[in-house]
């Protein structure tokens, strides 16, 4: 308990110090950087009606946040579903992972500002080639992770599978799946905020509703507020995530 109000105590510190930096750099570094109590009347309308909807850019903070999860929702899902099974292959095999490991450490670093001209050559549509970038982006953080999992698996481990004549499906689901588990969900988390990321960036590029076409939009109005909104806003909900997918991560290492 005294932990927990120490830690409370230490939070509320750091943000206070970080406000009090933010009023000071709007005060005497930049005249066009709203003070947080200019950031708050500017912008209240949008955080005490958060769902909202007076125009298709003009809504609530909440239903541009909510846009934007369902399309992370569905580009980490596609992600997960690609990496999980190519990660458990390149570990299973180490002749798929010489194959293979020069194009994903290619691949993997490139940025979602690229894959996204790509996705709308493609698909010809913003939201399909938004699900196609936030996929690609998001799932090598799995694909690795996964690997190490599989090649962490103990030797002994695999020669009992083999002593006790195992199928191939048994080896599957009672060694190597919760062998695995705790290190595949270490790159659903990691690939849930690189998602989170590339939603942000992909929306402002394509200018569809959602938390990064509203501060893209607000921008080009030199509506200075509701950046610093939708850049609180980004932080919040991806912290968030974070600690959902950290709970569920530790309750799975303590199963």
């Amino acid at each position: 308990m005294m932990n927990s109000l120490r830690n409370f105590a230490l939070s509320l510190v750091g943000i206070t110090l970080v406000i009090g930096l933010w009023t000071m750099a709007s005060a005497f570094w930049s005249a066009d950087l709203p003070s947080p109590m200019k950031t708050w009347e500017e912008s209240k309308l949008y955080i005490m009606q958060p769902l909202e909807k007076r125009g298709e850019m003009d809504q609530g903070i909440g239903l541009l946040a909510a846009y934007s999860l369902v399309r992370v929702a569905k580009g980490f899902l596609l992600g997960i579903l690609f990496g999980t099974p190519l990660g458990l292959l390149l570990g299973a095999s180490q002749l798929l992972s010489k194959m293979f490991d020069p194009v994903i450490q290619v691949l993997r670093p490139i940025s979602p500002l690229a894959w996204l001209p790509l996705g709308l050559v493609l698909f010809r549509q913003s939201e399909p080639a938004a699900l196609f970038t936030i996929a690609i982006c998001s799932m090598w953080p799995t694909v690795i992770n996964t690997m190490h999992g599989v090649r962490a698996i103990p030797q002994d481990y695999i020669n009992v599978a083999k002593v006790l004549r195992l199928s191939p499906w048994k080896r599957f689901t009672k060694v190597l799946l919760p062998s695995t588990l705790p290190y595949m969900f270490t790159g659903f988390r990691l690939s849930l905020g690189i998602a989170w990321l590339v939603i942000v960036a992909s929306e402002m590029l394509t200018g569809t509703p959602g938390v990064g076409g509203f501060l893209w939009q607000e921008y080009n109005s030199l509506i200075y507020s509701h950046i610093l909104l939708c850049i609180l806003t980004i932080g919040v909900v991806g912290f968030t995530l974070d600690r959902m997918m950290a709970f569920v991560e530790n309750k799975l290492r303590t199963a």
